[in-house]
């Protein structure tokens, strides 16, 4: 798979993603409603909510007619990261609606067109933060966990994962890898990291949990080379947590009646990411507390 499509690459953790497509000899497209700031690919403007535009968009990358903002020869996969990227950017009902019509959209155009693969951002928010109504079942948190939708964005990932396993119930040929990925950090964000240790409240709501927009990128690229076949999600996050006091400390302050399962090492991510090493060879290279150190060089 060497030609693809990246929607919302002109975003954070889209950005991060064709950079590193484009360094491994990918050949892609980015499909956005905002041009990027810093250009390294062909960029399309598309509104992703509108089915026709999705069609449109894929139609030209995978080289059906002739289309004047053709790409490729042949798309062969689509990294789907457009979307509102968080809770409370907008109004919920805005939120859901965009968020479920533009990955309807680009899925039913990847099965239509027979795209083999989509990997797609899900994210750690299905799993119930801010677990502020439901505290978390047992850390560290699998993909067993319960799926606890708590704000419209967090639903429309969770209905975004359904869609996924029935699109390809319906075309087996095409395969969904789903990204459940955490709170992303580019590196200058870091410099406000060691100031969390000061109140264990303020990161709570994901079980103190953060990735490096690096680090999705490499998930998405190795969601795109495993040899997979169905439709699956995957826990995305850095092998630490964000803060300087240690994982037991942390859960006998803010969450004393929430089980321990299995061992844990003492700053180890409480999002597991096992799951992730083991099918997708997921390793993140990148931790705060070496970054950190670089910033104030």
């Amino acid at each position: 798979m060497k030609n693809i499509v990246v929607t919302g690459g002109s975003g954070k953790a889209g950005r991060a993603v064709i950079k590193d497509l484009v360094d491994h000899g990918y050949r892609v497209l980015n499909a956005d409603i905002t041009p990027p700031a810093n250009p390294i690919c062909p960029f399309l403007k598309v509104d992703l909510t509108e089915f026709g535009q999705a069609i449109d968009m894929l139609r030209a990358a995978a080289g059906v007619g002739d289309h004047p903002f053709r790409q490729f020869e042949k798309a062969d996969a689509v990294v789907h990261m457009a979307a509102i990227r968080a809770p409370d950017l907008a109004p919920e009902e805005v939120t859901f609606r965009t968020n479920i019509l533009s990955t309807y959209n680009v899925f039913s155009a990847a099965t239509l067109l027979g795209l083999p693969r989509v990997v797609w951002a899900s994210s750690e928010t299905t799993l119930g933060l801010p677990f502020s109504r439901t505290r978390p079942a047992f850390a560290p948190i699998t993909e067993e966990h319960p799926l606890l939708p708590e704000s419209s964005y967090a639903l429309s990932k969770d209905l975004g994962e359904e869609m996924a396993r029935q699109m390809h119930r319906w075309n087996p040929d095409t395969s969904f890898v789903g990204l459940r990925i955490s709170n992303v950090m580019e590196p200058w964000e870091y410099a406000q990291f060691p100031a969390y240790s000061a109140d264990v409240s303020l990161r709570k709501w994901n079980l103190w949990s953060y990735v490096d927009a690096r680090d999705v990128a490499q998930a998405c690229r190795l969601g795109l080379e495993a040899d997979f076949h169905g439709a699956d999600h995957f826990i995305i996050a850095a092998a630490d947590t964000v803060m300087t006091k240690s994982n037991k400390e942390l859960l006998a302050e803010v969450f004393p009646d929430v089980p321990l399962t299995g061992d844990v090492g003492e700053f180890e991510t409480l999002l597991s990411i096992q799951k992730a090493k083991t099918q997708l060879g997921y390793q993140p290279q990148y931790s705060w507390r070496e970054e950190i150190g670089k910033l104030t060089k």
